[in-house]
């Protein structure tokens, strides 16, 4: 089920999305606005690529000032809220005005294999606590960030250079 030629699959993103927003609701996780939302994502799919060599989503991470951002996000999760399976609230958080996401309607996993089901929980048990700040200066540790020019996309391959910090491999 993976992405072995990295061609973005978005019906996989939008799937992927959801089961994120819907694993971190706010009762659970008071955090989790869209910036986390962006670096959990990019954790996922680059992490899972480090592993197995395989893109599970193939989305495209671009490098914003504020960490890896994913090209689909905005059109995704405004599909998803058409659709009437995620609500977009803003809310006071620490002073800020933070988008937060509810998923309203039961996930679909179909087209996620039990091994990428596993690799996203594996990714929100590892940073899914962190806030947005906390989990940028991360992002911005990632060999695959460092070495790209401000506004370009991020190149997956890169991730075989991470730091032992970063790495994700046993």
């Amino acid at each position: 089920m993976a992405e072995a030629d990295g061609i973005f699959n978005r019906d996989k993103f939008k799937q992927v999305v959801h089961y994120i927003i819907d694993k971190t609701t706010p009762s659970r996780y008071h955090n989790v606005g869209k910036k986390v939302l962006y670096k959990l994502l990019y954790f996922n799919d680059f992490n899972y690529y480090e592993l197995t060599e395989l893109k599970m989503t193939g989305e495209t991470y671009t490098k914003l000032e504020h960490g890896p951002a994913p090209r689909h996000f905005n059109d995704v999760v405004d599909e998803l809220i058409r659709e009437g399976a995620v609500q977009k609230n803003k809310v006071d958080y620490f002073g800020r005005t933070q988008t937060r996401y509810l998923s309203v309607k039961d996930v679909s996993v179909s087209h996620l294999s039990a091994e990428e089901l596993q690799q996203i929980d594996d990714t929100l048990n590892r940073y899914s606590s962190m806030n947005g700040s906390q989990i940028e200066a991360l992002s911005h540790k990632d060999i695959p960030w460092i070495a790209e020019e401000p506004g370009c996309d991020l190149d997956y391959d890169m991730v075989f250079y991470r730091s032992a910090e970063m790495s994700v491999r046993p």
